[in-house]
Formats: structure tokens, C-alpha cells, sequence
């Protein structure tokens, strides 16, 4: 995943009402209840349907890493789904999204202005479209370069314009060298 999905993923977790399983048997149950079968959630971990069943009963308690690490994210994906559209939807339709960043940005600027690209620390909050934008390239499987082009976008229009009221020639923004970047809806 790249920077811009780990954001919005982050971002989605910090809006469960409650936490997760913790334990890998209430992760195996949940996984089951989810997926209807043993064999599918095999499936879905990388490993025997007989194995499952062993996380289940709890004869095995200690999957390999990486295992453990699938479990994990396969819980977290389908954690309190309608939590994660509800808030999507209110983001994109009334609420924005805040992105807070420090990365290079660079611009195409009109002759006798600097374009030379420079870090800064940036929070800015766009407005509803933007996030109505993010979420239907993410829905629409977009790379993370597209999703930043979104993003360097909204802070084009947003921050380096003021929303049309200034830097009016300023025609394309690019986020670069990303050192961190936070979403919040």
C-alpha cells in the first residue's frame, strides 16, 4: 500500500466505535462469522482449513508472523464496515477531509516566480469534493500517485490560491519526497 492509502486506512481505525478481537480465537470466530467457512478464511490467511480450526479450538495459539499479520489486517478490513462508509459519506458530503503533511512540494509558476520545490508542513482542509474524489479513486482501485495528484490538487485550489483569491497563474502543484501525511474526516 502507499503512503496516501495507509492515511486513509489509519484514518478509518480511529473511527471504530469499538475495538476489534484481540485474541487470536476471537479473531478466528469473527473471521469465520465473516467469511461463513473455515475453508474461506484459509483462504484468506494463507494457510489450512485444519489449521483454522486449531486457532478456533485453541490447540495452536501462536501463528508464524506473518500469519498473525494477515489475521490481523483480514479482521481489520472488515471491522465495523457501515462505521467506515457512514463517515466516508459524511465527508463527502458535507464534513471534507483534513490532510496534514510535511512533503516537497513543487509548482509550475509563471516566469519571474520561484517553482524551486521546498518542504513545508502543511494541514489544510479541503472541501467535500476532494474527498468525494479520493475515496471514489481509492473505491475504483487508483495508485497512489493518482490519489496524491487528488490531493496536490486540492491544496493547489485550497491553500496556494486561497480558493481563486490569489497566485492565479499557478497551474499544476506536486507533492514530492512525502516525509509524513495524515488524513482526518
Amino acid at each position: 500500500m502507499g503512503e496516501i492509502e495507509d492515511a486513509i486506512e489509519r484514518a478509518d481505525r480511529e473511527a471504530f466505535t469499538r475495538q476489534p478481537p484481540k485474541t487470536l480465537k476471537g479473531q478466528i470466530r469473527y473471521l469465520l462469522k465473516q467469511l461463513g467457512s473455515a475453508k474461506a478464511v484459509a483462504q484468506e490467511i494463507g494457510v489450512t482449513a485444519d489449521s483454522v480450526n486449531r486457532y478456533r479450538r485453541g490447540a495452536r495459539k501462536h501463528p508464524r508472523a506473518d500469519v498473525a499479520a494477515k489475521i490481523d489486517d483480514a479482521v481489520r478490513q472488515r471491522w465495523q464496515p457501515q462505521v467506515r462508509k457512514r463517515r466516508q459519506k459524511q465527508a463527502a458530503a458535507t464534513g471534507g477531509i483534513t490532510v496534514e503533511t510535511r512533503a516537497r512540494f513543487g509548482y509550475t509558476a509563471p516566469i519571474g516566480t520561484t517553482d524551486d520545490g521546498r518542504f513545508r508542513r502543511l494541514t489544510v482542509h479541503l472541501p467535500p469534493a476532494y474527498a468525494q474524489r479520493l475515496f471514489d479513486a481509492r473505491n475504483a482501485g487508483a495508485s497512489d500517485q493518482q490519489m496524491r495528484g487528488i490531493i496536490a490538487e486540492g491544496f493547489k485550489d485550497v491553500y496556494f490560491q486561497d480558493s481563486g483569491g490569489r497566485a492565479l497563474g499557478l497551474s499544476d502543484v506536486a507533492i514530492n519526497d512525502i516525509d509524513y501525511l495524515d488524513l482526518d474526516f
